[in-house]
């Protein structure tokens, strides 16, 4: 019979590819997949296109900040987690897997009253508020970096596996990525990814630099959905809203990727070993995680890091001819990383998490 997993995680495209990188592996195990996310969100988009089940909650977003709004999140949880209770019997899951986000608190807790074994991965430096309050429901919590395991609480229950990476990510052509762009193959390549939200700093800086980039660059640019600017339209600069199936050609017809600095997009890039700029969100509209993440591997000489609030046309032209001065180096250095895919770990994990809770494996 075969392993039934419920899967969650959601409201940015952070917390779903490393699932998407794991579902991918089970199902050629033959184990039984099912997601449990939002309605109208970035997850269900996603996993839309997986051939799975998708079974939609009430989750209400954790708030950090004061907001009206954090009035009606109590109730929406509790919803949320009485709506999940009921769908895990239903579903007679073996075991959940959680990436975190709001959606996935709920999810947990009911797991954890179903006395489901249940996994969930943190993938930055420091947990996310999600991820916080869901650690004394898990019984593993796997982390991406060993210097976020120093920090955390409930020791015992981490383990350090790396990140989930989708395996067509190694697969990428640069020849069919450049057909795609009808780009030149003797001219450098930069892909500039804004996240699934789209970076509107990013963007600007872009596109304001794109006269002085395109003399000796090509630029692919994925911009995030409503974002596109049909006015900037250039032999050499290729827009998308948002890329998919894709992706892994244009990563490999890059040369030099610039990026927010989300733990998840950032181990992809280490992990294909792309020299980089990371342009991490201010504290200002985040908790800081970019910043963390992209400290540390500049604190390395791996990455080139720009503040948000320092971000133009002339800084960004500036790192990137820092970076293509230094990118032999830069390759070398991220090699010395050792980064790989998580999934095989992970999966081993999961198994041994189902049997201990004797269910037949």
């Amino acid at each position: 019979m075969a392993i039934k997993i419920v899967f969650t995680g959601g409201g940015t495209a952070g917390h779903v590819t490393p699932n998407i990188a794991l579902i991918e592996a089970l199902k050629q195990e033959n184990w039984s997949v099912e997601y449990i996310g939002s309605a109208n969100s970035i997850e269900q988009y996603m996993i839309g296109s997986m051939a799975i089940p998708f079974h939609v909650i009430s989750s209400g977003k954790l708030r950090r900040h004061l907001s009206l709004q954090n009035v009606l999140t109590p109730f929406l949880v509790i919803k949320g987690i009485w709506q999940a209770y009921f769908l895990l019997k239903k579903l007679n899951a073996d075991v959940v897997f959680s990436k975190g986000g709001f959606v996935s608190f709920p999810v947990v807790v009911a797991a954890w009253l179903n006395r489901l074994p249940i996994m969930a991965h943190e993938s930055d430096l420091t947990p996310g508020l999600a991820n916080q309050m869901s650690f004394p429901f898990v019984d593993t919590l796997c982390v991406t970096f060993k210097l976020a395991k120093q920090s955390m609480r409930y020791q015992k229950k981490i383990k350090v596996t790396g990140t989930p990476i989708r395996e067509n990510l190694f697969q990428g052509s640069r020849e069919r990525g450049l057909n795609i762009c009808n780009f030149r193959a003797d001219k450098p390549c930069i892909l500039v990814i804004g996240g699934s939200q789209g970076a509107q700093s990013i963007n600007t800086a872009i596109r304001q630099a794109l006269p002085q980039l395109l003399n000796n660059y090509q630029v692919i640019h994925i911009c995030g959905k409503g974002k596109l600017d049909e006015t900037c339209s250039s032999q050499g600069y290729k827009q998308f809203a948002f890329v998919e199936q894709e992706l892994a050609h244009l990563f490999a017809a890059s040369d030099l990727v610039i990026s927010r600095a989300g733990a998840n997009t950032l181990y992809e890039i280490l992990a294909l070993q792309k020299p980089h700029i990371l342009i991490p969100l201010s504290r200002e509209s985040s908790r800081g995680d970019q910043i963390q993440n992209a400290s540390y591997f500049a604190a390395q000489d791996i990455s080139y890091v720009i503040d948000d609030n320092r971000l133009d046309n002339t800084t960004l032209c500036t790192a990137i001819e820092a970076v293509f001065a230094n990118k032999n180096s830069i390759i070398e250095k991220i090699q010395t990383l050792g980064i790989h895919s998580a999934t095989v770990n992970i999966i081993k994990l999961l198994k041994q998490a189902v049997a201990s809770s004797k269910k037949v494996v």
